[in-house]
């Protein structure tokens, strides 16, 4: 409620849910001890430090990508290969993809989308059915091995081994591949709600 009255952020919203939490824990139902209290704070730093790990590697990843003017060289690359909007969805698709893969996403989304989106304008390609195409496509990236952060972060949350991982996640890569398609080539799918508008 106080997130959509504009009282508190995301956030601070899961701040003051774990301050709820506790109070409720130790003061109503009574059933919190300070010794699972310090367990919990022990099994959080955990997560929260394997999980800020990855980012921190994303990012630095991300600033030397950009300190080499990678994403630049990309976006002129793309502007001097083709006019044709339908194969620079493609070829962007295939970029995104693979910058998924290695950097965490909204690192990539900051290094990239104000390179694309230029020439996406050009083209005359939707710029809200253009974000969804960025946004799928890091989301599938980052699903994917070898350094996909979502997929590292997921498997450390539910202590699974990666390579279970990737066996158990073929099917469902192979249904946001097709979507992705979709997306790309059906932008009715994408755009019927917002030109309601």
């Amino acid at each position: 409620m106080g997130m959509r009255a504009g009282f508190f952020t995301p956030t601070e919203a899961g701040a003051i849910a774990v301050v709820y939490c506790v109070l409720v824990g130790f003061f109503i139902y009574k059933e919190l001890k300070i010794r699972y209290f310090l367990e919990i704070i022990r099994e959080t730093v955990y997560g929260t430090s394997s999980v800020m790990f990855i980012i921190i590697g994303a990012t630095v990843f991300g600033q030397y990508l950009n300190w080499e003017r990678i994403p630049y060289l990309i976006g002129e690359f793309l502007v001097n290969f083709t006019d044709n909007k339908y194969l620079f969805l493609i070829l962007v698709n295939l970029i995104l993809l693979f910058v998924g893969m290695f950097i965490e996403g909204g690192a990539a989304m900051i290094i990239l989308a104000p390179l694309l989106v230029p020439t996406a304008l050009q083209l005359g390609i939707d710029p809200v059915h253009f974000g969804i195409i960025i946004i799928v496509n890091i989301m599938l990236g980052g699903l994917t091995p070898p350094f996909g952060s979502m997929m590292f972060l997921t498997c450390s949350i539910v202590k699974v081994e990666v390579k279970d991982f990737i066996r158990e996640s073929i099917p469902f890569m192979i249904a946001l591949l097709a979507i992705l398609m979709l997306v790309t080539f059906v932008p009715g799918l994408v755009l019927f709600l917002p030109k309601l508008i």
